[in-house]
């Protein structure tokens, strides 16, 4: 399956890359080596905790290549008075009686905490495209689903502030 990703999502992740690989990784090799000389590895705790921190890097940097190389670059097709990636957008949700601003972002990009939910998501996926005032279903499981109604939408662009995950 291809990630669908934005241009500065893969340079943000080719940065991280990069980072990790010519630097990170010699910091972490040469860690390894001096905690190594502490002696005695089976009660060595400095050691494995280095070796954790190296082998994290190197699932990291094997996760960035996947994603990477995986990728097909995508563009925000949304009209002016369209929901589109990157976008602002308050919602009532009507079971609730509740208003919320969402960002609608890629996959890597997504933490609901901060309120960037994926486009991939079923809230993403239904909200993508509408206008303001449109109602909408949202089904977030094949036995739970809820109305919402878009407020209003503040078109963004991808400033780059949301981090890669």
């Amino acid at each position: 399956m291809n990630n669908e990703l934005t241009a500065q999502d893969i340079q943000k992740m080719q940065e991280e890359l990069d980072y990790r690989r010519l630097q990170l990784m010699p910091e972490l090799i040469e860690e390894v080596k001096r905690t190594r000389a502490f002696g005695d590895l089976s009660e060595n705790y400095e050691y494995k905790a280095a070796k954790q921190a190296q082998n994290a890097n190197k699932k990291r940097i094997r996760y960035l290549d996947r994603m990477i190389q995986s990728a097909t670059v995508i563009e925000d097709k949304a009209g002016e008075n369209e929901v589109g990636l990157f976008d602002q957008v308050c919602l009532y949700f009507e079971d609730d009686e509740e208003e919320q601003t969402i960002q609608v972002v890629t996959t890597v990009r997504c933490d609901p905490r901060e309120g960037r939910i994926s486009k991939e998501s079923p809230m993403g996926k239904a909200l993508l495209g509408k206008k303001v005032g449109d109602r909408f279903l949202v089904e977030a499981t094949p036995t739970y689903s809820y109305y919402v109604v878009v407020r209003s939408i503040t078109k963004s662009q991808d400033d780059g502030s949301a981090p890669i995950l």
